[in-house]
């Protein structure tokens, strides 16, 4: 399983990120901070990486 980022932390990697605790998945950008979280100690794992065509 991949390691839990906090809310506010730059994602590292785009892709989809889902609450473990709530199922809610959202969208990650490289670089941008991930959104808050309904209650605090929660947090965000990588679900589906982006994938690129080259």
């Amino acid at each position: 399983m991949s390691k839990i980022l906090k809310p506010g932390t730059p994602v590292p990697q785009s892709g989809q990120y889902q609450n473990p605790k709530t199922g809610t998945e959202v969208t990650g950008v490289a670089g941008k901070p991930l959104p808050p979280t309904p209650r605090p100690g929660q947090g965000y794992v990588l679900v589906d990486p982006t994938k690129h065509k080259r």
